[in-house]
């Protein structure tokens, strides 16, 4: 066993501490892959033999550790791949690590019985199409000519469904530390209501990525806004952006974009959440000039704000709209 899923069970507002939980996994081994807004793979191959323990035996005192120094509980699965340890993950309980066999009998029968959309990757028209054929678990895809797959499906794809199926996991953890998203959290008091409230809420979480970004020389590919409701609930809407960006404004109107379109009728909100994901380096961005100058005056007035911001606070300047 060398690969672990971890998913950390996270409070409803303290989605931003996953750069934290990371560090503890760090601990152990440096090849480690966040999945936000929760979860993380980590290969943990060097880490048994400098050890002496077993990915399993490890995984328990990450747990400990989580709890003891975070407060934070984490479910955890272990496999030979990254694929089947996420599968584990659905399996497995607080307390109660669930790992997938390392011998070839074992991983077949894990995965004999569970439906094809159980798959990482496996979206429901593709689990629908097997389906319609009589091939809706891995073990009947599994024993399955690859041909035929592949004419259900494409014959890449369908070689992949092939393999994955019949348990050859060639995934690998690609380590990216923290750097993969960013989030910024907006919880509210009380549930609130007020779409103007919410639109604040959107417009300081947007400042806040855009300033962030910009510091770490950054420029993200797609926003993602998470809105969570008194009942516990949540929606979740993701953008991809027309062009990597860090500029504040582009965040903010990607940001009320995605909360209009969800057409939200006196919603009890608790919370916000908006994500940077698809972190890539500045200078490599590009951006597409314009004949307007006021985009011009918005990007320079930006750089002075960063400058006063990181001399005299982060409050330091701020829209209009939050001064209040």
């Amino acid at each position: 066993m060398t690969i672990l899923c971890v998913r950390f069970q996270l409070p409803p507002t303290y989605e931003a501490a996953l750069p934290g939980l990371l560090g503890l996994l760090e601990e152990f081994t440096p090849v480690i892959e966040a999945l936000p807004p929760d979860r993380a793979l980590a290969d943990l191959r060097g880490a048994e033999r400098y050890f002496g323990r077993s990915a399993v035996e490890l995984a328990s005192v990450i747990r400990v550790r989580a709890l003891a120094l975070h407060g934070v509980d984490c479910v955890i699965g272990a496999g030979p791949g990254p694929m089947l340890a996420r599968m584990a993950l659905c399996d497995a309980e607080p307390g109660v690590i669930c790992a997938v066999p390392e011998e070839p009998d074992g991983i077949v029968e894990f995965l004999a019985g569970r439906p094809v959309a159980a798959l990482p990757g496996v979206g429901t028209a593709t689990a629908r199409t097997l389906g319609e054929y009589g091939l809706d678990t891995l073990g009947r895809v599994a024993a399955a000519p690859l041909s035929t797959v592949q004419r259900l499906v494409g014959a890449k794809a369908g070689r992949e469904l092939h393999e994955k199926a019949n348990g050859i996991d060639r995934g690998r953890v690609v380590p990216n530390a923290t750097s993969c998203s960013l989030a910024a959290e907006r919880p509210f008091d009380r549930d609130e209501l007020d779409r103007d409230r919410h639109r604040r809420a959107l417009l300081s979480a947007a400042g806040e990525l855009g300033a962030r970004l910009r510091a770490l020389d950054k420029v993200c590919r797609t926003l993602t806004l998470t809105v969570r409701y008194a009942d516990r609930s949540s929606t979740t809407r993701s953008r991809t952006l027309k062009e990597p960006t860090a500029h504040s404004a582009a965040l903010t109107r990607a940001a009320y974009g995605m909360y209009e379109a969800l057409g939200l009728q006196r919603a009890r909100v608790r919370a916000i959440v908006l994500r940077a994901e698809g972190l890539g380096p500045a200078e490599q961005a590009s951006h597409q000039l314009t004949f307007d100058p006021a985009d011009e005056k918005v990007r320079r007035i930006e750089e002075v704000a960063d400058r006063a911001r990181a001399k005299f606070g982060p409050r330091a300047v701020m829209p209009g709209a939050l001064a209040a």
